[in-house]
């Protein structure tokens, strides 16, 4: 195990992350920490050998590990840090907070954040990738992040520091988002959660939910504006040049691209990490080969691949 600092909270070596993933595929972290509270995650990184690397990790719905696992420690957080606070049109949300749950809180007191409904994972990773649907992103909403850098020192970081676009964020290297602060609109509690009753029955009608998937595989090819806009509303989509290219249901080893919505690689049946990816990539050389259309990954890929000594 590696030389660590004393903690609060829990350290696993060589635990297994394969169960904390959507796709239920990868090898373990070298040490997995879950920090009791902010300020053991702050000792704890304040004390961490600097060469170590770390990698914050939430629910795993938006990820991939490799078949190698990760080196260093993976750090994810639960209780401590998961509350959710109301403060005039003001929603405070701890990083392990549910993105559905920060919503429907919301919606409770009158406020606006029912995009967050269908939107799998973690406030963290919400932020990190500038999550949104439906024509609204987080960047809309985001009034500041608190993290804990490498160093252990907590900071806070206005919006537009974060420099949010297309499913990106300027997150320093190694820096731990433990809190998000979001100034939502008003709106008719009824009304938000009948919204959000009819963002779910269109979600679940159109896309494989009870599939393991990590959500959309690539991003759709107009999203590469700073804006983060052109996504929804541009008529070229991943999944019409994954279906133009003949790659709706392709499959290798236990991976499929779903057949219900072809932006969706799926694990239907004991695929490894190695096979996911391998198919992701087959689709992105098809897409190119046929239509010179370069897909860009969503989906967060990290770690080795089986017999790599080394984290990618």
């Amino acid at each position: 195990m590696l030389d660590l600092p004393p903690v609060r909270g829990t350290l696993t070596a060589d635990r297994s992350l394969a169960d904390l993933t959507w796709m239920r595929v990868g090898g373990p972290a070298d040490v997995l920490f879950q920090p009791a509270d902010t300020d053991d995650l702050c000792a704890f990184l304040a004390g961490l050998d600097p060469s170590i690397p770390v990698f914050p990790m939430g629910v795993g719905s938006n990820l991939i590990v490799r078949d190698g696992g990760i080196a260093g420690v993976v750090i994810r957080m639960g209780r401590g840090f998961n509350a959710i606070e109301i403060d005039g049109d003001k929603v405070i949300a701890g990083a392990a907070a549910l993105d559905a749950h920060v919503a429907r809180k919301a919606a409770e007191a009158g406020l606006d954040l029912t995009f967050l409904r269908t939107i799998p994972g973690t406030v963290g990773g919400a932020v990190r990738m500038n999550a949104g649907c439906y024509g609204a992103y987080v960047a809309d909403v985001l009034t500041s992040a608190t993290l804990v850098l490498r160093d252990g020192t907590v900071t806070e970081m206005a919006a537009d520091a974060l420099h949010l676009a297309y499913r990106q964020s300027t997150i320093p290297d190694g820096a731990v988002i433990i809190s998000a602060s979001f100034t939502a609109p008003a709106g008719d509690p009824i009304a938000l959660a009948t919204r959000m009753q009819d963002q779910l029955a269109k979600r679940d009608e159109t896309q494989p939910t009870k599939d393991r998937t990590a959500g959309s595989t690539f991003r759709n090819p107009a999203g590469f504006s700073s804006t983060g806009r052109a996504d929804d509303t541009h008529d070229l989509k991943a999944w019409k040049v994954i279906d133009q290219a003949g790659m709706r249901g392709a499959t290798r080893g236990g991976a499929i691209m779903n057949t219900k919505h072809s932006n969706f690689l799926t694990n239907a049946g004991g695929a490894t990490a190695a096979d996911l990816e391998d198919l992701g990539e087959e689709v992105r050389k098809k897409v190119y080969d046929s239509q010179a259309i370069k897909l860009e990954w969503e989906i967060m890929r990290v770690g080795r691949r089986e017999g790599e000594g080394s984290a990618q």
